[in-house]
């Protein structure tokens, strides 16, 4: 058998420990295979690096700072600091998990060899979902697609006046519950496209901007479930476990509907004074000019063929270079077409699932030893670590999960699908587009209070209801 073969280690592969405890099997699983420890400690170092990305960019702005003022001091044109710069990249959330690949490859090479690295990396991996992003989210953002939108969306904020306020609702109620037809990511991409437009860009205070974050992550992430083929953690077991739309609409879906309007109430009530002082500048947030109705229609066929095709890249790509030939015919009526946003989210995605592939050795026996409610707040509380996507797909690996606990794992999964960005695969798409509005970028912190909230009201609406 050659070494790629048996690289990652199949999780029936590991010795049966009947009656062993939690600590025992993953001592076991790290005897079985060394490479384990090496694996999650490299994950680990990533998502402490993800929590230091704004200090690199902070640090990344005070060098370049000084060394403007030491090159003006000596009369000479301050030049770009190599130093900054390199510190600045690395504070870039979106190349993470990416740049850690970088020493995990190697890792992967040491203990079994460069074919099983090359193998991993190449033919184990799934990059269908960072690619599917990619092309969705770059679709969703043109002005075809937001001129649609933000015209729909008008309509539903007028009755509330159309002042900032009634937008903020409209974009985080209706918006989110979008992601069901349109999938998550795209959903994210014109509720954050939309929300900088009309909200961010008017100056709220820190605490109400992250509170917005928060809320449209856990929105979001939740919102896409009310069919079984739009949220990344729902896909990821709904062929598994026979669940089809009717399933995901009565188990899911209207809980998640009611949960987000509960969440947007809290939200208002408490922020309702800032919100209602926020003034828009005459002439603000419009849309320049009408968007001729047949572009609209090409390309929302556009984004359907993507959807419909989300599980072959080879057809979703094809249609991809196809609309960017469209595009540039069009391009009075597309807007600026920025593929840098859309592949950076893509590149973190494909980090991510490098290194989450490695992590089913630790994450599966913690997933089988829990009962359905500890499971729901295990799911959660590794989705702040994990994309959800993992999780659930982990779970599909436990054998005779019952009913009880399937639910649990997707629910408390999805609940805890904006704690942090790489919790759900939406995130960085939304974290790239709004990232600008806050000061030296979005602080974890900041996120992580700000989807509290929001999560324990989901919570609430998915074990109670």
């Amino acid at each position: 058998m050659t070494p790629e073969a048996v690289f990652p280690v199949p999780l029936d592969q590991y010795p049966e420990m009947p009656g062993a405890g939690l600590v025992e099997i993953l001592a076991a699983r790290v005897l079985h295979e060394p490479f384990n420890l090496a694996a999650s400690a490299i994950f680990a170092l990533a998502i402490v690096h993800t929590f230091m990305a704004q200090r690199f960019r902070a640090l990344s702005h005070d060098i370049e700072e000084r060394h403007a003022e030491r090159a003006r001091a000596a009369g000479r044109e301050p030049e770009p600091s190599v130093l900054a710069e390199i510190l600045h990249f690395l504070g870039e959330v979106e190349v993470v998990f990416g740049l850690w690949a970088a020493a995990l490859v190697p890792t992967i090479s040491w203990y079994h060899g460069w074919p099983a690295a090359k193998h991993y990396v190449n033919n184990t991996v799934n990059y269908t979902e960072p690619l599917f992003v990619v092309v969705i989210m770059t679709l969703a953002s043109t002005q075809p697609v937001l001129s649609l939108a933000e015209g729909a969306l008008r309509r539903l904020a007028g009755l509330g006046g159309g002042g900032p306020a009634a937008w903020w609702l409209a974009i985080l109620t209706v918006g989110p519950v979008l992601g069901s037809f349109v999938t998550e990511p795209a959903a994210m991409t014109i509720c954050a496209l939309l929300l900088s437009r009309q909200f961010f860009a008017l100056g709220p205070s820190p605490r109400l901007a992250y509170a917005t974050l928060g809320l449209l992550f856990v929105n979001v992430s939740v919102g896409g479930t009310l069919t079984h083929f739009a949220a990344p953690p729902v896909l990821m077991v709904a062929r598994h476990w026979d669940w089809n739309m009717a399933f995901m609409a009565a188990n899911f879906g209207w809980k998640a509907i009611l949960g987000i309007i509960v969440a947007n109430a809290l939200g208002f009530l408490v922020f309702r004074k800032e919100l209602l002082a926020l003034r828009r500048p005459e002439g603000a947030g419009e849309i320049a000019s009408p968007v001729p109705a047949w572009i609209v229609g090409v390309n929302l066929a556009f984004m359907a063929w993507t959807v419909v095709n989300a599980h072959y890249p080879a057809l979703f790509v094809y249609g991809f270079l196809i609309f960017l030939g469209f595009a540039q015919a069009t391009a009075p009526q597309q807007g600026s077409i920025d593929l840098k946003p859309s592949l950076l989210v893509g590149f973190f995605l494909a980090g991510l699932v490098i290194h989450g592939g490695l992590q089913a050795w630790w994450i599966s026996p913690v997933l089988a030893r829990l009962d359905a409610a500890p499971l729901f707040f295990g799911a959660m509380g590794l989705t702040a670590f994990n994309d959800n996507a993992l999780i659930t797909y982990l779970s599909t690996l436990v054998p005779s999960l019952g009913e009880a606990a399937k639910y649990a794992v997707v629910a408390g999964a999805v609940a805890g699908g904006g704690l942090t960005v790489i919790a759900n695969a939406p995130n960085p798409a939304g974290q790239a587009i709004l990232g600008k509005h806050f000061e030296d970028g979005v602080s974890p912190l900041g996120l992580l209070l700000g989807a509290v909230g929001p999560t324990l009201v989901m919570a609430a609406a998915f074990l109670l209801l």
